[in-house]
């Protein structure tokens, strides 16, 4: 099973829009649990890795 390589400061595409129709999260923490933060209204929120790696799209890289 390959792991994704999340690092902090790394823009997240999701499947999925946050209800204020962004999908692009911006990595705040990495770990066990990611804390990542939408780039259009500011909500933050921790999810497992293992929910984020199977909703995640595409990594968009600094």
């Amino acid at each position: 099973m390959n792991i994704a390589k999340f690092n902090v400061g790394d823009n997240l595409q999701l499947k999925k829009k946050h209800p204020c129709g962004s999908d692009i999260f911006k990595v705040l923490r990495v770990g066990s649990d990611i804390r990542i933060c939408c780039v259009g209204c500011g909500r933050d929120l921790t999810m497992p890795r293992e929910t984020l790696e199977k909703s995640v799209k595409k990594i968009i890289s600094l």
